[in-house]
């Protein structure tokens, strides 16, 4: 209710999206100002595991090492991009849950991305190993 008017207020929100900034009560400003800087910090990741792969196979090939190399490389080159769709969906999962005052949800890509990591470093200390004794 407006006190001026004594009528609803009708939200005149241009912000998009329009499914997350139309539900629930405007958050403090610092908790979604946070939530956004989380969400681009995931961004940022995934361009890095985009920008690895690219690099990654660029070094194979002028190292000549294995085309399982190339395989690697291009599997972090999708997990960057699955990586930046999960970061774009957890800030709205979040900001939603700030809007409506439940609580924040866990964050999804944290183990998967860790353990992918933790593997495509094994598989690539594996090649670069076979490869020095190769040579």
């Amino acid at each position: 209710m407006s006190p001026e008017t004594g009528r609803q207020d009708v939200r005149q929100d241009a912000r998009r999206p329009r499914s997350v900034y139309q539900v629930g009560d405007e958050p403090d400003p610092r908790f979604s100002l946070a939530n956004e800087r989380t969400a681009l910090a995931w961004v940022r990741t995934s361009l890095a595991m985009v920008a690895g792969g690219v690099g990654l196979t660029s070094v194979a090939r002028l190292v000549g090492l294995t085309r399982w190399v190339d395989l690697i490389a291009g599997v972090m080159c999708l997990l960057g991009a699955w990586l930046a769709i999960s970061a774009v969906l957890g800030w709205r999962r979040k900001e939603l849950a700030l809007r409506t005052g439940r609580e924040l949800p866990a964050p999804v890509a944290l183990p998967w991305l860790a353990a992918a990591i933790f593997l495509a470093g094994c598989v690539l200390a594996a090649v670069v190993f076979a490869a020095g004794r190769a040579g």
